[in-house]
């Protein structure tokens, strides 16, 4: 719950404040629809569940009457609706927990907004969608060049990507946290720095640019 909505619970979401908490409203709400939920824990900005399809997660807003609903995998988050009917947003978050398909999603819940990441992570293509986004947003055109010299190689084009402080981290299961990684940021015109995210002892190593795809390719194939 934002620190807006927790001034004035009663007004904007009575049957919060009545119950409790966002958790327990959003219980009392599925069990008055049949929905199963799944378990949720609090956030600094709402409340967050795992599920098949990655985290989903709820928050309020603090103006007006809004839950908020949005998914995301590890280190990347994004909205994907906002509606004033608690007994709606609960009755989404069950079918998109039973594995509804998006198609479905869409036409029962107007207020949801499933865009093409959501659907490529459904259909198993996220990495293909994620770098085509990022290769055209003009807000990823200061790291253009370093993505396009890992985009170029053809192995190196199935880990998802995800850009953060400017370093671009390949990920091997876009869904795990843990899962093979390799960071890597431009040091300076023509050299890279590499990083083995996870490994016993691991350092940055600078390669120059000739040697950035075999570097990134050799970490990532360590187990």
């Amino acid at each position: 719950m934002s620190r807006g909505a927790e001034a004035h619970p009663e007004r904007l979401y009575p049957e919060v404040a009545a119950a409790g908490g966002l958790v327990a409203a959003m219980y009392e709400a599925a069990g008055r629809c049949a929905c199963d939920i799944g378990s949720w824990s609090p956030t600094p900005a709402g409340v967050v569940s795992e599920t098949a399809r990655g985290f989903v997660t709820v928050g309020l807003a603090a103006d007006k009457r809004l839950f908020r609903l949005g998914t995301g995998i590890p280190d990347y988050a994004w909205a994907i609706g906002a509606t004033d009917d608690l007994g709606l947003l609960v009755e989404a978050v069950a079918a998109w927990r039973q594995g509804v398909s998006f198609d479905a999603l869409r036409a029962r819940f107007e207020f949801l907004d499933l865009d093409e990441l959501t659907g490529a992570l459904d259909n198993g293509e996220p990495a293909r969608t994620q770098w085509s986004h990022l290769l055209s947003s003009d807000f990823y055109r200061p790291q253009w060049n370093l993505l396009r010299r890992l985009h170029s190689d053809e192995a190196l084009r199935g880990f998802f990507p995800v850009l953060s402080h400017s370093a671009v981290r390949l990920r091997a299961d876009p869904l795990d946290a843990v899962s093979r990684q390799v960071k890597v940021a431009e040091a300076d015109a023509g050299r890279y720095e590499v990083l083995r995210v996870g490994a016993p002892e691991a350092a940055w190593v600078e390669v120059p640019a000739a040697d950035l795809v075999a570097c990134v390719r050799a970490f990532l194939a360590e187990r």
